[in-house]
Formats: structure tokens, sequence, C-alpha cells
């Protein structure tokens, strides 16, 4: 690894009450030293781990800014290594200029995710608790937050830990009773060995079930309101919104382009869009609308289908109807405060979640709410069970799925114990790769890629 003693900024930049400078590496105290001046001339050199000094950051002779000095030692600091962390008023100047001297004093500027490529290089963390450390960085929501933090905290590499070390009892047995025929081994029991396998593929299926519900709860669904003209998707929009996004009238056609937010409904980020009305038109721009809106209708994850309750279903919503059959769709009967004369029963017959609303004045949107986290699959999610979070896990993830998928089939069908091994330990390494254990600089190298620069 890479001994060079690395700084950054580690506060967001801008105007804030502190700004953060921080240090790691072999030197990283005795250059915080070279460039900070104690009120009370003690050196940070003096100081045990966890302690801090105030005074000023200096450079060739000149105050630059009053400061708190905070010391780390390795192995108990983050990145494993001695780090200090020089905190002084927040602003876009005074952070670049403390930075540029604690660079003049010998530090070099660290790299995307550095600190905590560190930290994983050190051994303080494992890779699926690094990869947690951006996903808490960017959550989106409280339980995108709950979910990053509890991988941070291990609930991922416990699962993982516990598979990986059913299989390496497993694959050691069967090695040293293949190699080892003459020592006291007890002989490898093929039903015993079929039970292992299948316990460990259910598994592997429960945590690749997660998947998708992780992705959503950490990446928001694409969603899709759509209907005909004036049945009330852009009042919905705002409703959703909980501000004025889309322009509402009462003149049909008035939204011909896409308007997009992202909400937030009962912790579920929808990656909203508010389509032009889909009907029949003669109009060459309003046309144009419901071109894009019916090709985002085919590519979104989720769609809310608006019908106006006021009215019978017409020949627009029926085609609408019959484009949903294979989307995921929450069906919203709205403009519940008027005399309903729609068929119900027609839209919950071919729509499988319905719900009645009023998106003007408010009224349905809890049961709204409430349908949303449901279909989306979020609705029971456990933060602390362990989910993947992003590709490259479950990619791992498969391929040991995969593998011992490979093991038990060769043992079903009476191969040698030899050839079960194989596939057996190739699951391991997958798992093993998962982790970090062993792993390319390769995969390391991009899983820090999309870091922020001073974590």
């Amino acid at each position: 690894m890479d001994n060079k003693t690395i700084a950054a900024i580690s506060t967001a930049q801008g105007q804030g009450g502190i700004g953060i400078i921080r240090i790691s590496g072999d030197n990283a105290i005795s250059i915080a030293d070279k460039v900070f001046q104690s009120v009370n001339n003690k050196k940070l050199c003096e100081l045990k781990g966890y302690s801090a000094l105030f005074g000023h950051v200096v450079k060739d002779g000149e105050i630059i800014d009053e400061a708190v000095a905070l010391v780390f030692k390795g192995p108990k600091s983050y990145t494993g290594e001695d780090v200090v962390e020089i905190s002084c008023h927040g602003g876009m100047y005074i952070t670049k200029e403390v930075l540029r001297t604690v660079f003049s004093a010998g530090a070099v500027p660290a790299d995307a995710g550095e600190f905590t490529k560190r930290a994983f290089l050190n051994g303080k963390i494992d890779l699926t608790e690094a990869e947690a450390v951006i996903d808490i960085i960017s959550a989106k929501s409280k339980t995108a937050a709950r979910t990053a933090l509890c991988a941070k905290n291990g609930a991922l590499w416990k699962r993982i830990e516990n598979l990986k070390n059913s299989l390496v009892s497993t694959a050691a047995h069967l090695s040293a009773w293949a190699d080892y025929p003459e020592e006291d081994i007890a002989e490898v029991d093929s039903d015993s060995l079929a039970e292992t396998f299948n316990s460990a593929l259910s598994d592997f299926h429960m945590l690749l079930s997660t998947y998708d519900a992780g992705q959503i709860i950490k990446e928001g669904i694409d969603t899709v309101i759509a209907g005909k003209p004036n049945t009330g998707k852009s009042t919905l929009m705002n409703l959703l919104a909980g501000k004025d996004k889309s322009i509402v009238t009462d003149i049909p056609g008035t939204t011909r382009d896409i308007i997009e937010e992202t909400v937030l409904v009962k912790d579920v980020v929808l990656k909203l869009s508010d389509t032009a009305g889909i009907h029949e038109t003669g109009d060459k721009v309003e046309k144009i609308g419901v071109d894009i809106a019916k090709t985002r209708l085919k590519n979104c994850g989720l769609v809310l289908a608006v019908f106006d309750g006021s009215k019978a279903l017409d020949e627009d919503d029926l085609k609408l109807i019959n484009e949903l059959k294979d989307a995921q769709v929450i069906g919203i009967i709205n403009k519940a405060d008027l005399d309903l004369k729609i068929d119900i029963d027609y839209i919950k017959n071919n729509i499988e979640n319905v719900v009645k609303i009023s998106a003007k004045d408010g009224k349905g949107y809890t049961e709204l709410a409430d349908l949303i986290e449901k279909t989306a699959g979020t609705n029971g999610f456990n933060p602390s069970d362990g989910i993947l979070a992003n590709e490259r896990q479950r990619n791992a993830v498969e391929r040991a799925e995969k593998a011992l998928q490979d093991a038990k089939g060769a043992l079903d069908m009476g191969m040698t114990f030899d050839a079960v091994t194989v596939s057996l330990e190739e699951a391991i390494e997958n798992l093993l790769e998962l982790t970090g254990e062993r792993v390319s600089e390769v995969v390391v190298d991009n899983v820090f890629h999309n870091f922020c620069v001073g974590k």
C-alpha cells in the first residue's frame, strides 16, 4: 500500500460553521505540527490518541485561521493509520488555504475514497462495510440510511460469514478425508453433504431476494403518472411533491412535456414523472407529448394510472388500461369528493391495486401511500437483516450460488468428491471476493471510484 501521507477537505465545500481537513498516514502528526500552533505551545506529537488542542493554522509565520486539531493514533483510527483532523472556520477560501498549507508541509492530495480505502486495506472494515459508507452519505430516506448503517456495522458481513464458515468447514472435511485416508477422520456422509448444500442454497436464494427491495429503498422507483387529460394528474403530482410543481387548470392538455420530481412517500423514494394526457389528438405538439408518455409507460417501474371518478370510462381510459396489462400499476380513482360515475368494478378486474382519492383536498393520501409501499415491496422491510446493496455484491452471490448448484449436481450424479470439492471451493472464492478477503486490485479501485474526496 502507498505509504504517502494524504490530506483532503472532508466537509462539504461551501459556506459553513466548520470546515475539516483530514490528514492520514505515517507522517500525519508531524505534518500537522508544522502548520498548527497551539495556544499553550504544546505539540500534537505529545498528545495521546483521541485528544485535541486549540490554536492556529500558520503559514510562513502568518496566522491563517483559528482551529482545533484532533489526533487519532493508529491503529485506533478510521483509516488504521495516524490521523489528524483540523477543524477551521467553514468557507471555500479558508478551508482551501488550510489544505494548501498542509500540502506545503508534505502531505499529498487524497484520491476519491482513499481514506475509506485505507481503512479497508488496513483491515478496519470489509468491502461490504466500505461500500456502505457511500450509501450512508447518499441516503435519500430514513430507511435507506438505516439500511446503509446496518451494513456499515456488519449486517451483510455477518450473514455472508455464516454461509462461508459452513461451506469452508464442509470443504475442509472433504479435503482432509480425501488426502489423509489413513487418519481417523469421519467419513463424508452424502446425505449430510446434500443437506448442507440445500441449506446454503436456500440462504443464497433468500439473500438474492433482498436485492430488488434494497435497490428500491436505496435508489427509488421510476414512477409515471398517466391518464387521459384533465383527470387530475398534475394535482396528484403536486400533492405527492408537497408543492406546486405542475400547472393545474381546467383546460385539458395543459401538460405537454414531462415534469419530473423526486418525492418521498412513506420512506419510498419515487422518481416521479407527470406526463401528457394519453388520448387521441390531432394537435402535433400535444401528440409528441402523448408519444413520449407512452414510451415512459414501457420503461418505468411503477405507473400511477389516474381516472376521473366523476365520469364514465371512455375509449381513452380503456386503451390505457389495456396498455398497462404487463406493468406494475396502482389504479387511482380521482375526484372521489364528487359523485362517482366510473365503473370501479371494471378497473378492479383489470388492475390489482386500486384506491379512491381526492387529489385536490388530499383525501385518500394515506391509503395511496400504504398502497405504494405495498406495491414497492418495502413494507415489513428490516434493514438489520443484511441486504445486497449493489450489483457487484449481487453478482458475487449469483456466481457463488451457481457454483454451489454445480457442486450439488455433481453430488446428485454420484461424481467423485474431488469433483464436488472443485465447485464448492469456487462458491467459497466468490464469497471471499464479496467481502474483499480475496479480491483483485481492479475490483477494489472500482469500488472506491465513486466516493467523494475526503471520505
